[in-house]
Formats: C-alpha cells, structure tokens, sequence
C-alpha cells in the first residue's frame, strides 16, 4: 500500500494539537495562541516583526495584537479577527508572488501548508492573544491531594490526548533508578534483593527517604547545579590558571543534603556578602559571582574585558534562575522576547559593585579553616597581633637611640657623598650571561646563570688620586629573593677581586690591596676555610679558593651590601689607560654569581677609614634631613618605623615577630581558600553599549534595575541604588513568575531525562510551551508553598506513580508519542560521565566515598596539556586516595577538560549549561576499554570476582554480573561470558609476560596471592561488564 504524501488538514492538525484537545462548536481542535501560534510567528515572523523595536519592518508587530490588528497608512490590516480573507498576512503567507510572500525568501524561513492554515484559523476565531505562558505567575490547579498532585495531572493530560500509562517498573529496575537519580551510585545486589523482598507497604518510601538522607545525595544533586552555575577550577581563556574555589562545591553539596531551602541557597549565592553579619559559609557561597571567565593576559584591554564579565553575569542569571536567553538583548532589544537592552544592562549594574580586578591575577581567597583549624588560626592571628602591636608602641625607652640613629644616618648619607660612582665602559661575563649596565650605573645579569663565573668590567673615567674602590652589591625584583645574588636564596659568594690598569701596546700594571672590610660577613662552618667567614678579606688575598671561601652574605640577602677595598698605592689614570676590574665567582655550587651590581672610587681617607654602612633608601634620606622641628606627623612616623625595623635594641622583638608570621604563614599553608565576594564602594560605571561594543562609549548610563517585562511599574524600590541583595529576593519572590517554574523544570529532567518544557534555559518565545503546562505550574506553586523546600519535591516526584513506570513503550506508545512529551512511561538515558566513572570504581571496590575537598586529578593521556600555555604547565595525576574519588570531584580545566569526561558529554563550563547533550560515540567504548581508570577498575572488580565469589566458574560469571547490573545473566549471556573467558585465559596463560604487563596498569598494585594469568583473563571480562550498555544506562 502506497503512503498519501500529505495528510488530510483536518488529521494534520489534529496530530499537531492532540487528539483530545479543546475544540470549537463545529468538532475541529480550538487554536490556543501560546501552545499553537507564538511559536510559529516567533520562529519565522519575530526577527522583522518581533519585540525588537530597532528591526521593526514596515512598523509592523505581530507580538502586540493592538498594532498587529491596526490599518497600516497603506490601508491594509495585518490581521482583521474574524476575517481571514480581508488579512494582509493571509494573502502573504498564501500568494505565489515572491515579491509579496512572507517570510520573504532571503529569510530562508518556509511555513508549512499545516501552519498556514493554523494562522487562517486562529484569525477566523478571532486572532486572539495571550500573554506568554512562563510570564503570567503560575497558579496552582486543583488536585485531590499533594501526594497525588503529580500523577493526576499527568492523567488528566494522558486522557485528553488520549494515551494510558505504563505500568509500574519491577523493583530491580526501581531500585538501580532510584540509587542513580538520588546518590548515583550503583545498588549492591544485596540491597536489590532486600528491597524485592520487603512487601511492606511503606518498603518504597523507607527506601526514598534512606537515600534521600544519604550524604553522596547531595554529590548527585551538586552535578546539574555545577554545570548551570559554571563552576570550574581554572579561569578561562587563553592561560587558563588556577584559582582557589573547591569550597565553593562543597557549599553546594552541604546545601542539597542539609536541605537548605532554595531561596535562601539563592540569596547566599548571589548576595551572602550583604547579609547582616554573613558567616563564613555565606561568604563562600559568594564565590558564585567569582565563577565566571576571567583573565591574566597582560595586554588585555579593561574596557573589553569589564564588559565580558557583565555579559557573562547577565547571561548567568539568565540561565540559572530566569530560563531566558537574557544574552541575545546585550547588542540590540530582544528580537523574540521583550528583554530591552536597557534591561540587560541594568542587570549587569547590579554586579558593578563586586570587587576584583579586571585584568590580572586573583587574589587567593578567603580562609576556609575546617573544625580543627579554625581555632588554630585564630590563634596564630592572635600571636602576631600581639607582637605586632608591641613593635607598633611608641617605645619611649629608645629616645636616645633613636636620636644617635639618625645622627649616623647622617653620617651616612655624608660619608656616601664621598664616594664617586663609576659607569663602565664595558661589562662582559666569562659564563655568557648577559650584564646591562643600566642609567643609575648599576650592572644587572640576566640569562645564563653558569656555576662559575667571572665579570670583567672596563671604567675609562678620570681617576686621581684614588684610594678606595667600592663594590655595591643590589636587591633587584628580577632576582631570587630579590639579590642580590643569583643562587635561588639570593646569595653570591665573591671569591677573588683583581683589578688592573691597561694600556694599548703596554704591559697591565696590578693594582693590590690592603684591606677589605664589609658591611657583613656570612659566617661559615667550612673546615679548610681558613678566615672562618665567608670574608671580605678572602677576596683580596691572590687565592681563588673555590667552594672553601668569598665574600657572601647570607642571610641578609634582600638589601644592598657594600665591600670597600683600600688600595696599597693611589691611583691615577694617565690618558690612553683605563682600569679593569675582574670579579671572580668561582665557588662552583649553585650559580652564586652577582645579580646586581654598582662600583665607585675615593680619593677621601676618612670614606675609606669608616666601616662601610649602606645609605638609607632615598625616602628616608630625604625624610632624615628634614629638621625635626618641619617633619609632619606622617613623616615623623614613617622615620620612626624606619628606625625599628633597623634598630639592634628592638632585633629580638623583630624576630619573634618575623617567626610567628612564617609559622602563621606555614599555617596558613594548610588552610583552604576561596575566591569570595567582596563589595566596593564605588561600583564600576555601566553604560548600555551599541551593538554590545565596549569601544562605543555613547549610551546612557544605568543603574540596577529589575527587568520592566517582569515587574509592576512603580513596584521597584525608589530613593537609593538596588543592591545584589534585591535582586536575590526579587528572584524568589512570590510574583516572579519564572525562577520556580524554571528549577522545577531542570529537576523534572532530572527525573525523567528531558525537562517539562524541553529547553531548560529558554521558557521564552524560541522555547518549548510545556504539553502539559498544568502540571510544571502546580510544581512551581507546590516548591513555593513548601518554603522553596527542594527534597520535599524530590520526594514527590519519585514517590508518584508517574516516576515508577516502566522505560520501555509499545509500538503504538513510540508512533503515538517518540519523544515522551505526555508521560506515558519512564525515560532511559546513558548516566553521566560523573557517575560512569562512579559506577566503574563502584564495583572495582575502588572508590573513595569521601565527601568534599579539594579536586583530584584522574589519570589523563601524556600530552594532553601540551599546547596549554602561558604559562607551560605539567599535569601530575592524583596519589593514593584521591586517585578514587568520584568524578565530581575531578580537576575542571576549562580549555582542557579531562578527556574521559568529555567523551561523555561533560561541558568545559566556559558558559552555563543548564543540559548537556546526549551523544553515542565511539571514544565512549574506547575509554572503557583503555583508559586506565577503567582498565584498573577492572582488574579491581576482577580481584573482587576472584576473592568474593564461590570458587566455580559458572558461580563466579553470576556474581559479576549481578554485581554489575543487578540481575542474573540469561544463558546466552553466561555462554558468551564463559567463552571470553576461556580464550583469554588460554591466551594470557601462553604469554604470561603480557598479562603481567597487563596487571601493572594502575597505582593500584595486583593482588600477589592471585594468579596472573587468571586475574587477567577475568580482568578482561570485567572490562567487558563495564562497557555494556545496560551497566552504564539508567532506565
């Protein structure tokens, strides 16, 4: 029999609305404008006639009936109610005219033939309009009871569709679906055959409420909120980094299983700061407004990135609480919704006050001690606060020291003024590193650190009668712990002095020393270091000791050190001569070579008599030569503090206050941390951008507003500057008619594996209307009611009848309804890649059920990080326990999310994903079968067949079977278990070389009592277990 190609109109629309659907006087389905007609006009007719009032065309809106149904200045009516014949957009939909056709052709929009004739129809019963569904607050329909509000509402829709449901699932079946959907994990056998055995009336409720208690509940639930949220551990674009946020998702999952209601769950996400006196889980809550992409790249531009972080926000919001493509109104007013981009902007000013910077590294985050440290941190504050404070007195005790000090900063200062600082005409190293002489004369060494080195400087300057020459050795930030060596402490050892004078076409005259005295000398240990220090006097003593002796300075590194060297004879320089100084730093040992550098000359007897002594920096040189008497009381301070940190009689103080902050700081160490919200007080200036464009910096400035498609006029607080906090309630306030409809549609996914109105994070125009909208109300109305409690309606939608069905469907039932939009049976989906991770360490006797911490780092191909970049990093996988954790916790590199995970849908969380997509694809079978997490789990649950099972083969295949997917294997399935068996274990019993190598894969090692041979055979039956499709589907 030949198929009609089109059907009659009459059964075409009857397809299209439902066979039960509302019908008018004479028998044919009554259009109802939201479910029937909005999608059609927003899907081909909106972007030219839409809500966007800057691309109206021929001043035509198709959204508004009272301009819709208005004579245009041509005479013509779009729509005349009543009178399709006498509509404009009739005879355009209709015509054969290409010039007069709508849509036109470069729209590449085509309505069907049954969509015609739907719009005819809706204008001759009257064009009537509706405001759009999800913006009307919801109001709960009546049901006989709460507990069977679910299943008498889907029934009233199945009868008027006419569908009937499917029975009710065996309790194998109910029990994998209830321990998936609630903890994700997979049910022992045990606790299978426990529930088909109870037939207590209540044995399905116990059951409900014993997982609903479980704490691995809220590691199931953190899942979707995570992915909405886009909670990652690095930070986006191009360099990717780290930053301080895991705390963030064990507030998460401490929320779900404390049950913590979802309106204030959403206040501390958004607002926690603003609380009065916001404890410490409330700041970390926070850390939502820090979740978003940021940057580190230097040559980023602030205005750029400033409004990305709007737009990400904004669009957050969106996604999270709104189900609104809030984003589409950032360049230009919605095209479909009636989101003006004033509405966006407005939403974006409420984010201007949180503090952080644009551009650059985060900062670490506030301390989130655990129950033990919490005290100890308090302590060790406490510690430091004292001693700091004691430092911070006024120390009356020390009025004649403080005046002697300034009196010998003076000095200083007067005595460095006999000095003469020399630039060298040239500076080579011996070692190929690169010496800048730079425009204060100091040389500074970059590059090539060898172990040894020598620095040959050439000074062609004026000299008479000089005396002394001066090393002057400088803290640099370029340097390790700032210099002013090049060691990674900061030392350098000077091991030899040589200086000469040179002349073309002479021999070098030597230039000797008498004496060298520092500013100080590091002591030393060295047995054939005769001098016992690593001394000033061994750099002039013509013996280049190596690693026994120099001129070193530990542990004062860090500050400017100075070695003065008395000359034998006054020097002269006649012209044509020049006067060579060789550093030599032989020590060998470290790359203890000089960072940073100056040399100067004396020709003063009383310079080169006085101990050497460092002038004070330049502000405190400046502030010293003030008189008293002239000083402000910022500058006397600032001399004062100056004097403490350098004077002998407070040194003892200095350091038990230097130690008890490097024990706070070793302290602080251990203690987690996370990125917080903080507020400013001055938010950033928001202005509306044309065409979204940060350079155009002409629109209107705005301030935090409520979107006005939302709101009552008049009904936004006046007088002062809407915060966070208001946006928070006004999201779950009772006449916001989106937030709860939207998280019940995302939990109703959960349930059933697609979301009442199909789109999650669109409920406007371009969504879905929900088939049975009654139903998504009375969930919305019912999570209010309960106090936004999120288990009670967990609870009711896993308890009804309609969540107990069976997956499977009839013939008639998939013809009827493919895509299980009336809720005739259950839905079957493939778990996670979260939980088929969890699912596999399961069953391997693997996995690590701690809850919460910091993120772990599974096995990940050698490579994968490769062109992660800026800076170059390696990827270390996890040791020990956090090998095992369960895929919740692993490690969310944004631009590199883990490859496993990927290949299972996971999203990289650059942007909110309120659904991930659902592939079948081969690198599914492939990571089963060769990433090592797998391979390993299945030699673990190979040990576990092995040392748990009965002795007997056969006995051995049923336990494994039933431990992976609860149930007996029929005997087809035992058969081909029992063959794979056979051959891999004649196979590994041939070479056993292989099945040792085979063993090894894993930090895990192989049980030594077990057989290699046989581990591995049966390790490669239970890699086949763990890729079937049964184990890893919830149905």
């Amino acid at each position: 029999m030949t198929r009609p190609s089109h059907l009659p109109l009459k059964t075409a629309l009857a397809a299209l609305f439902g066979f039960g659907a509302i019908t008018s006087a004479g028998g044919a389905p009554k259009v109802d404008f939201n479910r029937d007609v909005r999608p059609v006009l927003s899907d081909n007719c909106f972007a030219c006639h839409g809500p966007d009032t800057n691309k109206i065309k021929g001043a035509l809106r198709l959204d508004l009936r009272d301009v819709a149904i208005k004579p245009a200045k041509s005479g013509k009516t779009a729509l005349v109610p009543g009178k399709p014949d006498e509509s404009e957009l009739v005879r355009r939909l209709f015509t054969t005219d290409p010039d007069d056709a709508m849509p036109p052709a470069e729209s590449h929009k085509t309505l069907t033939t049954v969509q015609k004739e739907l719009l005819r129809r809706w204008i001759a019963e009257g064009a009537e309009y509706q405001g759009h569904w999800a913006y009307t607050p919801p109001e709960k329909p009546q049901v006989s009871a709460t507990a069977r509000g679910i299943d008498e509402l889907v029934g009233r829709r199945l009868r008027e569709v006419g569908l009937s449901p499917s029975p009710e699932a065996d309790r194998r079946t109910l029990t994998r679906r209830l321990y998936f959907d609630l903890v994700g994990l997979p049910p022992k056998p045990d606790e299978i055959l426990a529930f088909e055995q109870d037939t207590s009336p209540g044995a399905y409720a116990q059951l409900v409420e014993r997982l609903l208690a479980s704490p691995h509940y809220g590691e199931r639930m953190a899942i979707g909120w995570l992915d909405v949220v886009r909670f990652a551990d690095t930070i986006g674009y191009h360099s990717d980094t780290p930053r301080n946020i895991w705390p963030y998702r064990d507030y998460v999952i401490r929320a779900f299983n404390n049950n913590k209601p979802f309106d204030q769950f959403t206040r501390e996400q958004l607002a926690g700061d603003l609380l009065p006196d916001p404890t410490l889980e409330q700041k970390v809550a926070s850390a939502y407004n820090r979740l978003l992409l940021t940057t580190e790249e230097g040559g980023a531009q602030e205005k750029d990135y400033e409004a990305r972080y709007l737009t990400d926000r904004v669009r957050a919001v969106g996604a999270v609480w709104l189900g609104q493509t809030i984003g589409c109104a950032q360049c230009h007013d919605h095209k479909f919704d009636p989101i003006k981009a004033k509405d966006f902007y407005s939403l974006g000013a409420f984010f201007a006050d949180v503090k952080e910077p644009i551009i650059g590294r985060r900062e670490d985050g506030a301390f989130v001690p655990n129950e033990a440290q919490a005290p100890e941190l308090i302590r060790h504050e406490e510690i430091v606060t004292r001693l700091q404070r004691e430092f911070n007195g006024p120390h009356p005790e020390l009025a004649d020291a403080y005046k002697n000090w300034q009196q010998a900063l003076l000095a200083a200062i007067e005595q460095d003024a006999r000095w003469t600082r020399l630039a060298p005409a040239t500076a080579t190293s011996k070692g190929e590193a690169e010496l800048k002489v730079r425009d204060n004369l100091s040389v500074l060494a970059s590059g090539k650190n060898p172990e040894r080195d020598d620095y040959t400087l050439r000074f062609t300057n004026s000299l008479t009668g000089v005396i002394g020459l001066r090393l002057e050795a400088l803290p640099d930030d370029s340097l390790p712990a700032k210099g002013p060596g090049r060691a990674a402490n900061g030392n350098f050892v000077l091991t030899e002095v040589v200086a000469r004078v040179e002349r073309d076409g002479a021999e070098p005259r030597p230039v000797s020393f008498r004496l060298a005295r520092a500013t100080i000398e590091q002591t030393t240990f060295v047995e054939n270091n005769p001098y016992k220090l690593w001394s000033a006097a061994s750099v002039i003593d013509g013996d280049s000791k190596g690693e026994s002796a120099g001129w070193a300075v530990l542990p004062e590194v860090g500050r400017p050190q100075r070695l003065q060297l008395e000359l034998e004879e006054p020097l002269a320089l006649l012209e044509g001569e020049g006067l060579v100084v060789e550093l030599q730093q032989r020590h060998g040992n470290g790359g203890h070579n000089l960072g940073c550098f100056r040399m100067a000359t004396t020709t003063n007897a009383e310079a080169i008599h006085s101990a050497p002594t460092p002038p004070p920096p330049k502000e405190i040189a400046a502030l010293v030569q003030v008189p008293e008497d002239q000083r402000t009381a910022e500058q006397r301070d600032q001399l004062f503090v100056h004097f403490k940190n350098a004077t002998p009689e407070l040194a003892a103080l200095r350091q038990q206050l230097a130690e008890a902050k490097k024990v706070r700081a070793e302290f602080e160490a251990t203690v987690p941390r996370c990125l917080i919200t903080e507020r400013s007080e001055k938010p950033r200036t928001v202005r509306i951008l044309p065409r979204g464009n940060f350079l155009i910096e002409t629109g209107d400035v705005v301030e935090p507003a409520l979107p006005a498609f939302l709101v009552t006029p008049g009904s936004q607080p006046e007088g002062r500057r809407l915060n966070r906090l208001d946006l928070a309630n006004w999201l779950v306030a009772r006449d916001n008619p989106l937030t709860a409809r939207v998280v019940m549609n995302r939990m109703w996914k959960q349930f059933f594996g697609t979301g009442l109105s199909k789109v999650l994070d669109d409920l406007g125009a371009q969504g879905e209307p929900p088939p049975n909208r009654a139903l998504l109300d009375w969930l919305a109305c019912e999570f209010m009611d309960s106090g936004w409690d999120m288990k009670h309606m967990v609870r009711l939608i896993v308890m009804s009848e309609t969540y107990r069905q069976v997956s499977t469907a009839s013939r008639e039932l998939l013809a009827r309804d493919p895509d299980n939009r009336e809720l005739a049976r259950q839905g079957r989906w493939r778990l996670e890649a979260e939980l088929v991770r969890d699912n596999a360490l399961s069953l391997a006797g693997l996995l690590v059920p701690v809850v919460g911490g910091p993120s772990a780092k599974p096995y990940q191909p050698e490579g994968y990080w490769e062109n992660l970049n800026f800076p170059v990093r390696s990827y270390d996988a996890s040791t020990a326990a956090e090998q095992y954790r369960r895929g919740l916790y692993t490690w969310w590199q944004r631009s590199f999310v883990h490859p496993s995970m990927l290949a299972f849908d996971a999203p990289t969380r650059e942007e909110c994903a309120a659904e991930r997509s659902r592939s079948n694809i081969p690198q599914q079978a492939l990571v089963l079968l060769n990433d090592p997490t797998y391979v390993e789990a299945a030699r673990g649950f190979a040990t576990r067949v092995l040392q748990e099972a009965p002795p007997d083969t056969t006995a051995r295949l049923t336990w494994a079977w039933r431990q992976a997917l609860g149930r007996s294997p029929e005997a087809k399935e035992l058969a081909t278990l029992q063959e794979l068996l056979d051959k891999h274990l004649a196979e590994f019993r041939q070479d056993p070389a292989t099945a040792a190598q085979y063993l090894k894969v894993g930090a895990s090692p192989p049980s030594p009592a077990l057989d290699p041979a046989e581990l591995a055979a049966w390790t490669d039956v239970a890699r086949a277990l763990l890729n079937l499709h049964e184990t890893i589907t919830r149905s």
